[in-house]
């Protein structure tokens, strides 16, 4: 259920890494709630929320994390849609664990969203006043 995301009519969404494997009804449902189109990497609009499909051997998911805070709005979200265990491609969790706060990330959560993919929430960290 991508009502679970917090995304709302009007949200910009940059998604990255779509490819034939992506769940099409998850993708309908978020652009059902976000009444807009996806945008795609070589945006200069800042977004409300970056979906990146993420599969093992994509490259280095540090790097992908930096590029999608560069688009991310200061009250925005990164989710990373990995496949289930088991699943062609799956990414275990310590691999998003491990590479989030190098980001300067922080999960949030993680929810079962379709069949076949799992999705991780990555805000901003927030930095500690003095």
């Amino acid at each position: 259920m991508p009502t679970r995301m917090g995304l709302a009519k009007g949200d910009l969404v940059l998604e990255v890494g779509f490819d034939s494997d992506c769940d099409a009804i998850l993708r309908d449902e978020i652009g059902s709630i976000t009444e807009t189109d996806f945008i795609e990497n070589s945006t200069t609009d800042v977004v409300d929320a970056v979906i990146i499909w993420w599969r093992d051997g994509d490259g280095d998911l540090v790097d992908e994390l930096m590029d999608a805070i560069t688009y991310l709005a200061d009250s925005g979200s990164i989710w990373i849609m990995t496949p289930k265990v088991g699943r062609k491609g799956h990414v275990e969790p310590s691999d998003i664990q491990d590479a989030a706060p190098v980001a300067g990330l922080s999960q949030t959560s993680t929810i079962a969203l379709a069949k076949d993919w799992t999705a991780t929430r990555l805000v901003a960290r927030k930095s500690v006043k003095r």
